[in-house]
C-alpha cells in the first residue's frame, strides 16, 4: 500500500468555525456535487467534531463521502446508519443519542476514527479499521486488503476535496 499522509489543511487556518464551515461547504459542493443546503448544514458539524477530536476536517468530509455520499438516511446491510455509517449495536454505549441525527452521527464517527487512529498509530490504518474493524483487519487477510482499499478510496476523495478548495 502506498503511504498515505493526511495532514491538517493549513488553508483552513484558525479562522472562526463559521468561516471554515463556509469554505468547507463550498468545497464539498464542488468536489462531491452535494446540494448546497446539505453542505451548509453539515459543514459546521464536521468542523466542530474534527476540532473536538483532532481530526483533519477534510479527511472527515472525505470519509463521509465514501460512507454515505452525504445521504443521511442510508442504512447498510450490516445495520450501519447515517452520514458516517455507524453501527448502533457496537457504538451506542460510546455515542449516546440517536445516531440517525446528523450531529450525533458525525460526532460519533469522528470519535471512532480518532480512537482508531490512537490505537492504530496512523490515519490510513485507522481508516482500514473504520471499514473492517480492528479484529477483521488483524485476523483475515481478505478483510485487511478490503480495509486498505477503503483507505485508498478515502484518500482519493480527500485529494478531490483538497483540489476543490
Amino acid at each position: 500500500m502506498s503511504t498515505l499522509l493526511f495532514a491538517g489543511c493549513s488553508s483552513f487556518g484558525s479562522n472562526s468555525v463559521a468561516k471554515r464551515s463556509a469554505k468547507l461547504s463550498t468545497g464539498i459542493q464542488k468536489a462531491y456535487s452535494v446540494a448546497p443546503d446539505t453542505a451548509d448544514r453539515v459543514s459546521p458539524m464536521i468542523i466542530q467534531s474534527a476540532d473536538k477530536y483532532a481530526v483533519d476536517p477534510l479527511l472527515l468530509a472525505a470519509m463521509i463521502r465514501q460512507e454515505s455520499s452525504y445521504r443521511n438516511y442510508v442504512t447498510s446491510p450490516a445495520g450501519a446508519v447515517g452520514l458516517t455509517q455507524v453501527i448502533p449495536r457496537y457504538w451506542q454505549q460510546s455515542c449516546p443519542g440517536n445516531l440517525i441525527e446528523e450531529n450525533n452521527n458525525i460526532n460519533c464517527g469522528t470519535y471512532i476514527l480518532a480512537s482508531y487512529n490512537h490505537k492504530a498509530g496512523s490515519w490510513p490504518k485507522a481508516l482500514a479499521y473504520y471499514n473492517v474493524g480492528p479484529t477483521g483487519y488483524h485476523s483475515n487477510p481478505k478483510m485487511k486488503k478490503q480495509g486498505h482499499k477503503y483507505a485508498e478510496q478515502v484518500k482519493q476523495h480527500h485529494k478531490i476535496l483538497k483540489n476543490a478548495l
